[in-house]
């Protein structure tokens, strides 16, 4: 299918300017600019829940090569979540045998905008340097107002910090994903913008997942008398995640093995006492190496998150559920990666042991859960 091209501009809250070629839908589209150094996976980065208000800006140089197809969303719905996508060249053609369509066609559908043809290396090199900032993409008739007034436009946008959004990609209702063969477990996934492969890996370690809405309250998840819990990814200022706190800290004193990834590690670092911040410019990529404190061991890992807990390698500090401590870091610039329990109940990482799309290092986070499990229930 042949697509019209407009001149496209992005706009940063700075004041800086690149103008490329317009891709995907034509209009506006305002977010927090972001940068992905990962090579492959595009098609989870658009639809995974967390980058909810963010344009993506793609580090690989060349985006769309392998399409899109209906197996690869990491949301439910296969709604693309990204505000925006920005890359330096659109692959002419698709090459992947398992595409169905063209990213511009899925993106076109589906009203997201993109920016096309501009020299992405700059952008990073300005993200990495001054940080992550409000944005904006214009194309079309858009692109063609004054500087200064997309400038304010951008500038009007409320800011990352202290945004509660997990709400906004949370599931309404609670809904079931049944295991796949013998029922073992049964486990509340606390939706704060969960990637579909969360559930399909607890799928086949016979779990039944029953997926509940952010900030369902504990008593209603006791009801259904649950081996474990977990809480999802999602996007958002932790910081704003006082009610979610609080029903952790109830599973924590009902002693409920507990699971938790990206923001779910944020919660349970609150949980647990620990402060979180704004990261400069965040990891999200799918090669972030990582060493765990208690066995030696480095995983590479997939990324998506601004925002960390404050806190120091391998420190052991005193909580109302027991001793916890940082149990992970981040061996590029040391943030915190993991903490837990020292009593093994509870544990989590910020990191995406699912990896969709990323490398498998991280994988067992998954079996370790179902070990936890099992203990539990025979003691």
């Amino acid at each position: 299918m042949t697509h019209h091209r407009t001149t496209a501009r992005l706009v940063l809250a700075d004041g800086k300017v690149f103008t490329g070629t317009s891709f995907g839908a034509t209009g506006t589209t305002l977010g927090e600019a972001v940068f992905t150094t990962a090579m492959t996976g595009y098609q989870e980065t658009m639809t995974d829940p967390s980058y909810h208000r963010q344009i993506v800006v793609a580090t690989a140089p060349q985006i769309g090569n392998t399409g899109w197809n209906d197996e690869d969303d990491e949301s439910r719905g296969s709604r693309i979540w990204v505000a925006g996508l920005v890359i330096r060249d659109l692959s002419a053609q698709v090459s992947s045998w398992r595409a169905t369509r063209s990213l511009e066609d899925e993106m076109i559908a589906q009203n997201i905008i993109g920016i096309a043809g501009v020299d992405t290396r700059t952008i990073v090199r300005h993200l990495r340097n001054f940080g992550s900032i409000s944005a904006g993409i214009f194309s079309g008739e858009a692109a063609d107002q004054p500087v200064e007034k997309l400038i304010e436009t951008v500038r009007s946008q409320p800011a990352m910090a202290g945004l509660d959004l997990a709400e906004q990609v949370s599931t309404t209702e609670p809904y079931i994903v049944e295991p796949i063969g013998e029922h073992k477990f049964t486990v509340i996934a606390y939706d704060m913008g969960i990637k579909t492969n969360t559930p399909r890996n607890f799928a086949h370690r016979g779990i039944r997942t029953i997926i509940v809405p952010a900030n369902t309250p504990y008593a209603d998840i006791a009801a259904y008398n649950p081996d474990g819990v977990f809480v999802s990814n999602g996007p958002g200022d932790p910081a704003t995640a006082d009610t979610m706190v609080g029903i952790v800290r109830d599973i924590l004193a009902a002693k409920i093995p507990f699971f938790g990834i990206c923001f779910g590690n944020q919660i349970l670092g609150r949980a647990l006492g620990l402060n979180t911040y704004k990261m400069k410019f965040g990891h999200r990529g799918i090669n972030v190496p990582v060493l765990n404190h208690l066995t030696g061991t480095i995983d590479i890992t997939s990324q998506n998150h601004g925002f960390a807990l404050e806190g120091t390698a391998g420190t052991t500090f005193t909580t109302p559920y027991g001793d916890a401590q940082v149990t992970h870091t981040c061996l590029n610039d040391g943030t915190v990666e993991g903490v837990a329990l020292t009593s093994g109940l509870a544990y989590s990482v910020q990191y995406h042991p699912e990896s969709a799309a990323g490398p498998h290092d991280a994988n067992p986070l998954f079996d370790q859960f179902v070990t936890l499990m099992a203990n539990h229930k025979t003691h």
